[in-house]
């Protein structure tokens, strides 16, 4: 799934969009510090090949939040600025500095936390573990999370069977206008 060119797309989406977005996520940082005093949330999660990376993101919730997936996590704990954030998906721009990395792709399974053992377990048996997770995917565009590991992990595995160059930018497409947000809470 994930080519040279993929890669080239990548780097170049998200150089772009970091310079472009910058000033937008300036305003989201300032107003952060306002928020939970810590807008920038950093958390280690899996990677191509079970590689551990530190994954960056707005943070939505308070500091003191269990390192758990989110579906485990209260709605209640998601601050009035962390609501906003994660339904207009402004919380996850920092993940282009992932993607930069090389650590991430803009689509790929969302990567989870070395707790959420049945997703990667799911995940392993069907080949999903050998591409770079991403950003946005099958199962984020269809309201599909975390809570559901089978689910999702079929839903990555379809989606890596079926990836082509339209599919990437589909999925891309429908992330920006909106598709499958507010169908489940994401961290």
């Amino acid at each position: 799934m994930h080519n040279s060119l993929i890669r080239t797309i990548d780097f170049s989406l998200a150089l772009a969009g970091l310079i472009a977005l910058a000033p937008v996520m300036g305003v989201v940082y300032i107003l952060g510090k306002f928020d939970t005093g810590q807008p920038v949330f950093r958390q280690e999660r899996v990677g191509r090949h079970l590689q551990p990376f530190t994954l960056v993101k707005f943070r939505t919730m308070p500091v003191e939040t269990a390192s758990v997936a989110t579906h485990l996590i209260q709605a209640s704990s998601v601050t009035k600025l962390g609501s906003f954030l994660r339904k207009t998906k402004l919380d996850e721009l920092p993940q282009l500095i992932n993607v930069l990395r090389g650590e991430m792709s803009l689509v790929g399974p969302r990567p989870c936390l070395f707790n959420q053992q049945e997703l990667i377990n799911a995940r392993d048996k069907l080949g999903v573990l050998d591409v770079l997770p991403g950003i946005t995917g099958l199962a984020q565009v269809n309201g599909v999370d975390m809570s559901e590991p089978q689910k999702l992990a079929s839903l990555d595995a379809e989606m890596i069977r079926s990836f082509s160059l339209s599919l990437y930018f589909k999925l891309i497409l429908q992330t920006a206008i909106g598709k499958g947000a507010g169908d489940q809470i994401r961290h």
